[in-house]
């Protein structure tokens, strides 16, 4: 009996034991990332989810049916198991097919026949989608999209034999094939864009890619699905977003998950966007608000696998070049009407000015040293306590805020304030938040941080916090800072009863829409000056680049991330000109300026100092032909930007743009063109010439020095300022007289500049702020 009783009580106590450790185990696998302890907003790696021992995984088989005229078909899905296999030294898992031992076995199927759906939406746009429930949810209204989609079956061509049915428009075709299953996009020349893999892709005895599937999780049965696609050889990926990293995505891994990446060197982005475009001619954007991570050739160079949080997807497939999938996919998702006159000239900052006397001091600064300049912004410091957001300005520090926003006005300048929509415990308003219950929730109905997180989509929260931003802006406050925005709680409840898994990236963009909503009820005029982004967010600029370092690195981060954001949609971009960590050295903020005054809009922000006047009179002076120079090509900046108000083209495109038929402009990614006419080298390091890459096939005009240069490759000296500037032969740029600000401008003085080499006459496109026409004009 002792031993007996010896032996059972250690028993016991490892069976204890072991317990503990799984259940912390599983603890940890909800709190890690890719195998890595999860930091708060860190970006979600959802590809992990997918290699899990526990999950079922089910497989897109064949097709049941599709009715071409509703587009409503069923899906059969093949249920199988992942398992490992041991080849010598190598240690792999590999699907096996999976019989069901669900319980009771009558109410589950093994293989199950599941909705799915085609609809074209116009000539080069059509839907996918997919559902891994038999339940089809209501339908209800998308933030990302503006209104509904149309239904455009009338412009394509439906097919069918006994192998597949196929969808055809004069842009090109989707064919569904039915065993196995497979949709194939074509362009109009019938040359393959695009497929979805299939088992029969793999070679036997080479790596396994598995096709098209979803999962059902072994921990809480929930799902998640992962479209795989082919990816051929050469091609390039661009889009997903202000991503930092190389612009074309081909061999990368990209999570699309908003995070605060602090500065634009790493690979996590302020401004994920569901949406990429092929070399190949083709685009797509992913209509979900859940992390997704898509692998571009990284874990297989032959294949685009989209690893989705959603339990369903929604596609939208573009067929067109570049130019035409930008339009094709901000038609769906919005474009912005007209920023202000105002905003695009010059914003003035540091973080950051804490009071009346500085502001009127910044602004006495820069009319006397004649510096054109529209916008002086208040960062963190305009409260009673610095980083304390409550709406007021410090009653011992702003003396008459009103009165010195109303003289400001009238010198020209327009005023902007910093807010976040986080609330300490030490904030003012942090007890009333939480008594009116106006912040996200956990799932026990607490507060997820210590801190409240406003809800914005409560309707009640925006009512509070726009009345809030309201009194500021009937007082005279132009524009508002929409900072953070990317550490919206991931395991929390919303008020409008959805979870953070598909409220997280949702809510760059409630954010911006409650600012840039009130600010245009009040003044009429579509601005912010917001970091955080998701698709939709687009409608409201304008954004910025973020904290970047004041180093080569941050410059060379921040272009590509202007460049990539562009390439996802959105018009308009900014950036702390010099970087914003440190103050920034006088060598690299002299490369910086004028590249930060050829970008939609300009502001120079970051630690102290940033004036110019700080750093001598020789630099003060230079500042101010750099700045000259934006506002002398106003004309031009403001009908290029109404061009893409219209189309949703970038004003700071990558050069593949313009030139999708040269090959050579879809490898250089530190140029780009300035509206449609204008290439802009900055240069990244110290020197006086660079490597310059002319697209096309038209001569350049060096528009610093007036030098020809012909297309292709070119070593070019800059000019008076360290940046080339090229003029694309047959150009027309209109250029008015210099003002202090852009409301002194004189738009009856404008005076055009033809820049012609081979070209017998020169187009430009003009645009008066008085009646908003955009013209296009030839000049002989």
């Amino acid at each position: 009996m002792k031993k007996y009783n010896r032996l059972k009580a250690p028993s016991k106590w490892l069976f204890i034991v072991i317990i503990s450790t799984n259940f912390t185990s599983i603890q940890a696998q909800l709190k890690t990332n890719a195998g890595v302890q999860y930091l708060l907003s860190q970006s979600k790696d959802v590809s992990q989810e997918f290699l899990d021992l526990s999950n079922t995984y089910f497989f897109a088989d064949s097709l049941v049916s599709l009715d071409t005229n509703s587009g409503k078909g069923v899906l059969k899905w093949r249920r199988e198991q992942l398992v490992p296999r041991q080849a010598f030294n190598a240690n792999t898992y590999l699907h096996q097919p999976l019989k069901s031992l669900d319980f009771p076995n009558t109410a589950y199927d093994n293989d199950p026949q599941l909705p799915f759906s085609i609809e074209p939406v116009d000539e080069r746009t059509i839907r996918i989608r997919i559902l891994t429930t038999p339940v089809i949810p209501a339908e209800v209204e998308s933030p990302m999209l503006v209104g509904k989609p149309a239904n455009g079956l009338r412009e394509w061509k439906v097919s069918s034999t006994s192998k597949n049915i196929v969808y055809s428009s004069k842009y090109g075709s989707l064919t569904v094939e039915f065993h196995p299953w497979r949709l194939t996009l074509k362009d109009a020349e019938g040359k393959l864009l695009t497929q979805t893999r299939c088992w029969s892709d793999n070679d036997s005895t080479q790596i396994k890619v598995p096709p098209f599937s979803f999962i059902k999780r072994g921990s809480d049965n929930s799902r998640s699905i992962n479209p795989v696609f082919s990816l051929a050889p050469n091609e390039r990926i661009y889009g997903c977003g202000e991503s930092f990293s190389s612009l074309n995505k081909a061999g990368q891994k990209v999570n699309l998950f908003v995070t605060d990446p602090q500065g634009p060197e790493g690979p996590d982005m302020y401004k994920p966007i569901p949406f990429f475009m092929s070399s190949r001619g083709y685009g797509m954007f992913m209509h979900t608000s859940a992390p997704v991570t898509c692998d571009f050739g990284s874990s297989y160079i032959g294949a685009t696998k989209l690893f989705m949080e959603d339990e369903g997807l929604d596609l939208f497939v573009f067929f067109g070049k570049p130019k035409d999938t930008l339009s094709e996919y901000t038609a769906l998702v919005g474009r912005p009407q007209m920023p202000p006159l105002w905003s695009f000239g010059t914003w003035v900052s540091r973080i950051t000015y804490f009071s009346e006397a500085e502001g009127r001091e910044v602004a006495k600064k820069l009319r006397e040293n004649k510096i054109p300049s529209d916008v002086i912004h208040f960062d963190t410091g305009w409260f009673g306590t610095d980083w304390q957001c409550d709406y007021a300005f410090a009653a011992d520090r702003f003396d008459n805020p009103q009165k010195m926003l109303s003289d400001l006005k009238e010198e020209g300048f327009h005023v902007s304030l910093w807010q976040l929509p986080y609330f300490t415990p030490k904030n003012k308003f942090f007890h009333e938040l939480i008594e009116k219950d106006l912040y996200v929730h956990n799932g026990k109905g607490q507060l997820p941080y210590e801190d409240v997180v406003l809800d914005f989509t409560n309707p009640e929260t925006i009512k509070w916090y726009q009345e809030k931003l309201a009194r500021l802006i009937e007082m005279g406050v132009s524009a508002i800072k929409v900072d953070f925005g990317e550490g919206a709680p991931l395991d929390a409840i919303y008020h409008n009863g959805r979870s953070g898994l598909y409220e997280h990236n949702l809510y760059p963009l409630r954010y911006n829409k409650a600012v840039a909503d009130i600010t245009r009820q009040i003044h009429g005029e579509n601005i912010i000056w917001a970091r955080s982004a998701w698709a939709g967010s687009q409608r409201y600029p304008l954004h910025w680049g973020g904290d970047a370092a004041t180093t080569n690195t941050g410059f060379e981060g921040t272009i590509r991330g202007g460049l990539s954001l562009g390439l996802s949609g959105f018009c308009f971009w900014s950036n702390d000109i010099g970087g914003f960590v440190t103050q920034t050295p006088e060598e690299l903020y002299r490369r910086w300026l004028p590249f930060g005054f050829l970008v939609s809009h300009s502001r120079i922000h970051g630690a102290p100092p940033t004036e110019p006047w700080f750093y001598g009179q020789a630099f003060t002076d230079y500042f101010r032909r750099c700045a000259e120079l934006k506002y002398k090509l106003m004309p031009y900046i403001y009908a290029q930007a109404k061009e893409c108000t219209e189309k949703g083209w970038p004003m700071v495109r990558a050069l593949l743009l313009e030139y999708p038929e040269d090959p050579g402009a879809w490898l250089v990614e530190d140029e780009y063109m300035f509206g449609s006419n204008l290439l802009i080298a900055p240069m990244l390091e110290s020197a006086s010439k660079r490597e310059v890459y002319l697209p096309g096939k038209q001569k350049w005009i060096d528009y610093q020095t007036g030098k020809i240069y012909s297309p292709g490759w070119n070593r070019i000296e800059c000019g008076s300022l360290p940046i080339i500037i090229m003029v694309k032969d047959g150009s027309a740029i209109p250029h008015i007289p210099v003002a202090q600000c852009t409301q002194q401008m004189k738009w009856d003085k404008i005076a055009w500049k033809k820049y012609l080499v081979d070209k017998k006459s020169a187009e430009g496109l003009i645009c008066l702020p008085s009646d908003g026409k955009l013209q296009h004009l030839t000049i002989p």
